[in-house]
């Protein structure tokens, strides 16, 4: 939860004034904006508004939430430009990435609104030859107010994704947004609040790490999370005080496995746009690639000549922008380093690509396992290229280094890819296709293990934020009546006597 931001707190004449949180445009420095720095009042008074509009919005049910909720989809839509203006602003990216985050983020919100009532809607359930008297049925109820930590490396799309799917479920959510990124979440914000003034469903909170901490100690009914390593744990120590459940996403990328028979074309062009685009700061891009022997010359060869095409830069014609985090290229520069003192090869790029804030393209090849290259957080423009006798050694490999959020397969042989897959601890496969798992709204999105906890976008990001509520109704009275003191003895041998048949056999 912690960041190294760039903010400053305003005093004046001896007299100290509330402290403000001001943006920076990474790329030139320039301030582009001025936040509260909202402390633990302030945001007990948000998540109490919150309470009270939590029951208004619950009470529409789902056909009403959707109406509101494709109402805010056509009214961010229209204003998108704005959005993509303030994205480019506080984060440097391009244009085009800005507005593309804007449109995965808008389609993952009409997905919740459309599918909640068929995700979360009450059904029936089957019963047995025991309590066929009784119908059973499930349905989901609203949690109540929901606690969004948002990231700063995909500002709007990443909290997008637990904002739509808890608001779908009849919620409320008060969103703190990285201190880097206070504008996007400001405007989002607004933006609700335009179309219902009176109804607070959607806050936000702007304000460092204090801020954020204040939010996890006001005993909201769920938290999620997305951020680095550390933040994950201060959050889950900080809710853990009032029991409160966390969905936890952590930063860093995924893995790539190339198989003999693979397009190499194809999965090149891949690689290098998942460990490359957004200056390597995607949480579903490519950390590494783990190549089949026979295919890695030429591979690497293809991997290099799309790296070296590449270029950061603060202009429309830039390839990406700049590090949003300043404290990460410190990071990238040891990582790097590591991997080059541990018997790595820099084929493309290396220590004298970073030129704050911009990294160029690094390409390392035949990188030791043990190097915090690959097993620390990965967020930069750097693409690990690994040699492997066998797929098993592939997936050995990205089990050992437990970064379980998404792994790309590319081979022609799509048959095999469910049992290998199978064998991967991760939580999203996709083959022959690089980050296609973000374009998915449906598609369920979340890690194992260390890496993460809970699910974001699908029927299960809607559950996430959704409490079960299971009914058992009795229909007429049961003719073989065993749930009571006074049991008939010809019923309990007829119930012993079906059951030898039914599972004795």
């Amino acid at each position: 939860m912690a960041e190294t931001a760039r903010r400053v707190a305003t005093h004046s004449g001896g007299t100290v004034r509330p402290k403000v949180l001001t943006s920076y445009d990474p790329r030139t420095g320039e301030a582009v904006g001025d936040y509260a720095m909202m402390g633990t009042g302030e945001v007990t008074r948000t998540v109490r508004a919150a309470r009270t509009a939590e029951k208004w919005w619950a009470a529409l049910g789902f056909a009403g939430r959707r109406r509101w909720l494709l109402d805010w989809k056509r009214a961010i839509a229209r204003n998108s430009g704005e959005l993509v203006e303030i994205i480019c602003a506080e984060t440097g990216k391009p244009e085009v990435d800005a507005a593309i985050e804007v449109m995965l983020a808008v389609e993952n919100l009409d997905w919740a609104a459309r599918h909640a009532e068929q995700a979360l809607g009450r059904r029936r359930l089957g019963s047995t030859w025991l309590t066929r008297n009784q119908r059973a049925s499930v349905g989901y109820l609203p949690l109540g107010v929901v606690g969004v930590l948002g990231s700063w490396n995909d500002p709007v799309f990443t909290p997008m994704g637990s904002i739509a799917y808890a608001l779908a479920a009849g919620n409320a959510v008060v969103f703190k947004p990285s201190e880097l990124t206070s504008g996007v979440g400001v405007w989002l914000a607004e933006s609700w609040s335009r179309l219902a003034p009176n109804q607070p469903v959607l806050q936000v909170v702007t304000g460092d790490s204090t801020t954020g901490a204040a939010l996890c100690r006001s005993r909201l009914d769920k938290v999620a999370y997305a951020g680095s390593e550390a933040g994950a744990r201060e959050v889950i120590a900080l809710c853990a005080q009032s029991m409160t459940p966390v969905v936890v996403e952590k930063v860093g990328k995924g893995a790539m496995v190339v198989q003999v028979d693979a397009k190499l074309d194809d999965a090149a062009e891949a690689a290098v746009f998942g460990a490359m685009s957004n200056a390597g700061q995607s949480p579903a891009g490519i950390q590494r690639a783990y190549v089949a022997e026979s295919v890695y010359e030429p591979f690497l060869e293809k991997v290099v000549a799309q790296a070296r095409k590449l270029r950061p830069g603060g202009d429309r014609r830039a390839s990406y922008g700049p590090m949003i985090l300043e404290s990460q290229v410190e990071i990238v520069r040891r990582q790097v380093k590591d991997a080059i003192a541990r018997g790595g090869r820099a084929v493309v790029g290396g220590l004298d690509s970073i030129r704050e804030p911009y990294i160029e393209p690094i390409v390392l090849a035949e990188v030791p396992e043990d190097s915090t290259a690959i097993t620390g957080e990965a967020v930069g423009p750097v693409l690990i290229v690994n040699r492997v006798a066998t797929m098993d050694e592939a997936v050995e490999r990205i089990n050992a280094a437990d970064h379980g959020l998404a792994v790309a397969v590319f081979t022609r042989d799509v048959r095999a890819v469910p049992e290998l897959a199978d064998r991967i601890r991760t939580g999203v496969v996709t083959v022959n296709s690089s980050m296609a798992s973000a374009g998915i709204p449906s598609m369920p999105f979340g890690g194992v293990g260390e890496y993460g906890r809970g699910h974001a976008h699908g029927e299960a990001g809607l559950r996430e934020f959704s409490r079960t509520l299971a009914i058992a109704q009795q229909r007429y009275r049961a003719p073989v009546n065993l749930s009571t003191f006074d049991r008939h003895p010809r019923h309990l041998r007829w119930a012993k006597a079906v059951f030898r048949i039914r599972h004795g056999r």
